[in-house]
């Protein structure tokens, strides 16, 4: 049964002119589904890594920073919709502040650096096939941020979500294009061969690449670690910070009994009974921020040696084809972590990073304190904290998630939080100008709907 799943799968793919070494990479993953992978890691066959280098520790000259600058490139994960949040085009591309999306911030941080220290730095997005339009008009509008030879994109690859009861490809009349999926942003590597960018980048003299989440505004370009990286001899390192009881969701790196190797454990690989170890901030206390520097040579080595297979860790993400009906198809989708790679190069390593290099927006109430007089953007394109501490935003789901629902109860721009620990908003109220929190500032349901005078102080 299933091998008549994976015929139908290879040829879906075909006909869909997906890559061939995507459908390679596909192939091995269902294979692996097929018998049985759930891709769970227990905590009895790791040990926690408890001990990392600081870059805070690290003597790097000036001259060697710049000079392993100069032979890196950046890559944003760029595939992701927002859909969390209600929307229906690349996330980069939402406003966060005085007008400018993540992506013009991006761009701004790159130029910044690029002035600074006299580099090339090319950015490069890895859009999803429903991110790459808008990306692209997008960037249209910063002519100077292109370098020659070099594309703005490369396309992630798409594969068939696969139905869990006989494995087939999915069929979907109401909306084909839900029958497709992005394999998770482990697909990076294959994606970088197959669109020949990792070889373009290799002939143009680059050597290392550092990447992140287009929505995490802190991981901005950086000699200071460009240069540790580049001593260090690694051939990959992933960026990691000290985890806090908030950071319950974000994985972590852990040794594996079997081999000695370093490997990424996240929250989809660990067996439900066994959380409470996975989210114990001293058993392992350092969480993966997903900035990750990887040597380009050393991956198209590994790459052709491994005849385009990394064999990172199967991710059976379980589904609907149609994530906002849940009495639709149950699906696996077959994904993989980028930052899974580190178990395939030997010698990688990692480093901690300081807090202000995570600064991701995956919810509005997140969006909310990038917004605000929290940050403020320097002269290298830097969101950098004013306030002594941060503050902890709870907006109610019920009328702050979406997008749309968001700006529409802060059509004069967020409220002052600089002084606030924590702004908790229950009910549905539209905010004036000029609103102040401090303090543990909350604002009840009573009296909803309704507004928040001009000037009011929480």
């Amino acid at each position: 049964m299933s091998e008549s799943g994976l015929r139908a799968a290879q040829a879906k793919m075909r006909r869909g002119e997906v890559a061939p070494e995507a459908i390679d990479v596909f192939t091995h993953y269902y294979k692996e589904l097929e018998a049985g992978a759930t891709g769970l890691i227990p905590e009895s066959t790791i040990e926690p890594l408890t001990s990392i280098d600081s870059i805070d520790d690290v003597e790097i000259s000036d001259e060697d920073a710049r000079e392993a600058l100069s032979r890196t490139v950046l890559i944003k994960l760029n595939g992701g919709l927002g859909t969390s949040m209600g929307m229906s085009r690349a996330k980069s591309l939402l406003p966060v502040r005085d007008g400018k999306s993540f992506l013009d911030l991006l761009v701004g941080q790159v130029e910044a650096a690029r002035a600074k220290h006299g580099v090339t730095l090319p950015l490069i997005f890895m859009d999803s096939f429903r991110t790459r339009e808008d990306t692209l008009a997008a960037l249209g509008r910063h002519p100077g941020i292109a370098v020659d030879g070099l594309p703005l994109d490369f396309l992630q690859n798409r594969i068939p979500k696969i139905r869990q009861d006989d494995l087939e490809p999915v069929e979907w009349e109401a909306d084909p294009s839900l029958e497709w999926c992005p394999p998770g942003h482990g697909d990076i590597y294959t994606a970088l061969v197959a669109s020949g960018v990792l070889d373009a980048l290799i002939e143009r003299g680059y050597k290392y690449a550092m990447t992140s989440n287009a929505d995490n505004l802190g991981a901005a370009p950086s000699a200071r670690i460009a240069g540790w990286f580049a001593a260090s001899g690694a051939p990959y390192a992933p960026e990691m910070c000290r985890r806090t009881p908030a950071d319950v969701k974000g994985g972590h790196l852990a040794v594996r009994k079997s081999d000695g190797r370093i490997i990424l454990r996240d929250t989809a690989q660990t067996p439900a009974d066994e959380m409470h170890y996975f989210t114990d901030q001293f058993r392992h206390p350092f969480f993966h921020t997903n900035n990750i520097w990887f040597d380009l040579e050393v991956l198209r080595a590994t790459l052709a040696e491994r005849k385009g297979i990394l064999g990172l860790p199967l991710i059976r993400n379980e589904k609907t084809v149609n994530p906002s009906d849940a009495s639709s198809t149950p699906v696996y989708q077959l994904e993989t972590a980028m930052g899974a790679a580190v178990e395939a190069f030997e010698g990688a390593t990692a480093v901690e990073v300081p807090r202000s290099r995570f600064l991701p927006v995956k919810t509005t109430n997140d969006l909310l304190l990038v917004r605000s007089d929290v940050y403020e953007v320097d002269e290298d394109g830097l969101l950098r904290m004013v306030s002594e501490t941060s503050c902890t935003v709870d907006l109610d789901p019920r009328y702050y998630k979406r997008i749309q629902d968001f700006e529409a109860r802060f059509p004069d721009g967020v409220p002052s939080i600089r002084g606030a620990l924590t702004l908790t908003v229950r009910g549905d109220w539209t905010f004036g100008k000029g609103v102040v929190a401090s303090g543990d500032a909350v604002v009840t349901e009573e009296g909803s709907p309704g507004s928040i005078a001009d000037g009011a102080r929480l």
